[in-house]
């Protein structure tokens, strides 16, 4: 991996993870039970990115630090995914499964409906787009 590629990721990384950290702090939290605000991130996040790699794929030549600085960088530096574990992990050391559980399903069934249905808008407000521009 090139040297601007790594800055790029590092830069975008920062971003993300204090957008992450402001989000989180304006969500409110309880003690030993799962996180809900981690969960708001991670699809909000997977939500992004669906946006983002829709729009990328489509675009004749887009700049090589854009999916590296964005995708890589500030998405992924906003979600959270390891976060999301130790929070069910928690809640299940609190004696609370079923939130735990709840958390888990709700990161992981919630991100991957948030990533396909972003790109699956994305492609049709672009398709649609692209319609008017012929017209």
């Amino acid at each position: 991996m090139s040297w601007p590629v790594l800055a790029a990721v590092a830069a975008g990384g920062a971003l993300g993870a204090l957008a992450r950290a402001g989000l989180l702090a304006a969500t409110p939290q309880h003690p030993a039970t799962a996180d809900w605000g981690t969960v708001l991130v991670n699809v909000l996040g997977c939500a992004l990115i669906g946006v983002l790699m829709e729009t990328l794929t489509r675009r004749p030549n887009p700049h090589p630090l854009l999916r590296p600085f964005l995708g890589v960088g500030v998405l992924g530096g906003f979600t959270t995914f390891s976060a999301a574990i130790t929070d069910a992990t928690d809640a299940f050391a609190a004696h609370q499964p079923g939130e735990a559980l709840l958390a888990i399903a709700a990161n992981l069934i919630g991100a991957l409906l948030a990533v396909s249905a972003a790109a699956g808008a994305t492609a049709t407000l672009l398709d649609r787009a692209a319609q008017r521009k012929k017209t």
